[in-house]
């Protein structure tokens, strides 16, 4: 049998092209209500799947990117939230224990270095563009895989991806070998079970 070769760095850099050019022009097509009223709606969805939860690790979002924010405040007692934080450009991604209160080394907000390290057993993860089996493109940076490679390592953990609908490709996107699958996927219309 024989094995896929892995994509080609351009065939990759023109979808996450193609899922940044969606996501923004989406975004910025919303209302403020709208928005606001959108990410209301992925929270309602995501929430009955994280009632097991301990903690959920979210993200502080980037200006287009669907905010997570809505769901962590549903979240219930003795849940915990964390967000991710990064020592320097080069260090492996941790979570911390949120909220989100001064620059990481890119200038997104994260964490305070005090607050205490946890291990999520849920992963809310943003996207570029994702397919409904659970490939991710993501920025490029491979925080998201190499930190979820290291969490699977030690165990259990549950990602779901949540972007905005059109950044959800019905056809296969390409994987490479390091690529970390999503378990599910959610949008404001629609969860998907990928595994």
């Amino acid at each position: 049998m024989a094995v896929p070769s892995p994509p080609s760095p351009s065939e990759k850099s023109e979808l996450r092209a193609e899922g940044l050019r969606r996501r923004r022009d989406f975004a910025r097509s919303l209302t403020p209500d709208l928005r606001s009223d959108l990410e209301r709606k992925l929270a309602r969805l995501v929430i009955p799947h994280l009632v097991t939860a301990r903690v959920v690790a979210a993200y502080h979002p980037l200006k287009d990117e669907i905010s997570p924010y809505p769901l962590v405040d549903l979240l219930g007692p003795g849940q915990r939230a964390a967000l991710p934080w990064f020592a320097g450009r080069d260090a492996r991604m941790i979570w911390r224990e949120a909220p989100a209160v001064e620059p990481s080394p890119w200038g997104v907000l994260q964490p305070a270095a005090a607050a205490e390290a946890l291990v999520p057993d849920i992963v809310i993860v943003p996207l570029v563009f994702a397919d409904r089996r659970g490939t991710r493109i993501g920025h490029g940076k491979g925080h998201y895989d190499r930190a979820l490679s290291h969490l699977r390592e030690g165990g259990e953990v549950f990602t779901i991806g949540i972007g905005w609908e059109r950044q959800i490709s019905d056809h296969p996107l390409p994987a490479d070998p390091w690529d970390q699958p999503l378990d599910a996927i959610a949008t404001p219309k629609e969860w998907i079970a990928c595994r």
